[in-house]
């Protein structure tokens, strides 16, 4: 088979321990998942789960132990973190149940789901998708996959976000609204899930401004941590 110009290359993040990639196929995201986020954000109580997407090319992944930089993007003068636990599907499927979500878990990893606030609110005050504030280019980073058996107990894992070594975020993934298998049946019912997905699961509360040159390291306990630095634009 022949292009009209060179496919771009495959997106993948690297997994641990291991000299294999994992291939991304699509990102999907998780709105609002923490009740203290959903109240910083003017939202209360247990809405039923939302969904959005970035492309998988927004995916910027850094190797363990490394330091990964995106730069500051355009139209923007409100930059915002939500560090976040990822889950990496390893086996596909449709209306998966929550009791059955973990045999198509491949692994878990440590994610950030840049936000450009303002474009997201405007959006949002207009009634139009916020895809502007939320699926741009880098906005993605994203640390190592580990391996389901090497991971531990997410569920009650800690979850947090340093900038520039003061605490930004912190919390637990028990206080998710909807927990992993409960957003892996609401979002298999809707969209036929396959290999090389990865699910945002959403962030705690305390997300906040960002700018070029800040230092964002942020961690799931079992997972490592993530460290990303925001360049210049």
């Amino acid at each position: 088979m022949s292009y009209v110009f060179p496919p771009p290359p495959v997106v993948s993040v690297p997994v641990l321990g291991s000299a294999a990639q994992f291939p991304v196929r699509r990102i999907y995201c998780v709105g609002r998942n923490y009740e203290e986020h959903a109240k910083e954000m003017g939202f209360t109580g247990r809405e039923p789960p939302f969904f959005f997407m970035k492309p998988a090319d927004a995916v910027v992944p850094v190797n363990a132990g490394q330091t990964g930089a995106i730069a500051y993007p355009s139209l923007t003068s409100n930059l915002h973190h939500e560090i976040e636990l990822v889950v990496a599907i390893g086996t596909g499927g449709r209306n998966i149940r929550a009791a059955d979500a973990a045999q198509h878990i491949f692994g878990y990893a440590v994610g950030l789901d840049m936000t450009r606030r303002d474009l997201q609110n405007e959006m949002k005050k207009q009634g139009r998708p916020w895809c502007i504030g939320k699926a741009f280019d880098q906005s993605a980073p994203i640390g190592p996959i580990t391996p389901a058996a090497q991971a531990g107990d997410v569920s009650q894992a800690e979850i947090h976000l340093n900038v520039n070594g003061a605490q930004r975020q912190r919390s637990t993934v028990s206080k998710l609204i909807w927990n992993i298998g409960e957003t892996i049946e609401h979002l298999s019912a809707a969209w036929e899930l396959q290999p090389g997905d990865l699910i945002f699961t959403g962030t705690p509360e305390g997300v906040a401004a960002v700018v070029a040159g800040d230092l964002l390291e942020g961690g799931v306990s079992g997972l490592g941590s993530l460290c990303v630095r925001i360049a210049a634009a």
